[in-house]
């Protein structure tokens, strides 16, 4: 018996899929990056997946550092640990656009990131005027935003594919609630009480973006 067009899709439909993320996959590898494997003074790094840090460069650029990848990384002072309330922020500069979305901004809450009980929440944004808020433990991550979120406070990407836009967590301000801004606008609060944001604050940064950082700071 000949099956119907309808079942032959659907029985051929695992298959297209994993070709296209096949296809994706390739097309969305890890860059080389030419001088890459440099840090600043007091910075560290770790790439996702304990990637070669060969293809990271972050070079000190005006009154900031520029960070160009490969893979993904966190980027961070171990002098910034503390605990209690505090506020961090910086001034990201998307410089090139990417294929597909990639997220950059903030993390807070760091622990055991050399290890792999690392953990951490991040604060990212993408190109089209989306955020993103994920905690990682280890190797699993949970999302706290509910996924990629569109706000009118993200500036998107121009013509060019560039976009500047100011990210902060702060619960200093006001202790009562811990606030994600951008641009100086809130786009997402949470009871102190449910979030552990003691010890490292830093930076995390896709792969493949090209980000221009300044005015990173912690105040606690």
């Amino acid at each position: 018996m000949r099956a119907s067009p309808l079942i032959a899709l659907m029985l051929s439909l695992p298959l297209i899929l994993q070709a296209q993320e096949a296809k994706h996959a390739d097309n969305d590898a890890d860059h080389a990056v030419a001088g890459g494997g440099t840090l600043p003074a007091g910075w560290t790094a770790r790439a996702d997946d304990n990637a070669d840090l060969a293809n990271v460069k972050v070079a000190p650029m005006g009154g900031g550092i520029h960070v160009t990848l490969g893979p993904a990384i966190i980027l961070y002072k171990p002098s910034t640990a503390g605990k209690g309330p505090f506020h961090t922020l910086a001034t990201f500069t998307l410089t090139k656009p990417t294929k597909h979305r990639e997220g950059y901004g903030l993390f807070a809450g760091g622990r055991d990131l050399e290890g792999g009980a690392q953990s951490y929440v991040y604060f990212l944004i993408g190109q089209d005027g989306t955020y993103l808020i994920k905690r990682r433990d280890g190797k699993k991550t949970t999302d706290l935003s509910k996924g990629w979120v569109a706000n009118p406070a993200v500036n998107k990407a121009d013509g060019k594919g560039a976009s500047t836009n100011k990210l902060e967590i702060d619960n200093k301000s006001d202790p009562s609630k811990i606030e994600f801004l951008v641009n100086g606008k809130s786009v997402y609060s949470t009871d102190p009480k449910t979030l552990n944001l003691d010890g490292i604050v830093g930076l995390r940064v896709n792969h493949n973006l090209d980000v221009h950082v300044e005015g990173f700071d912690v105040h606690r």
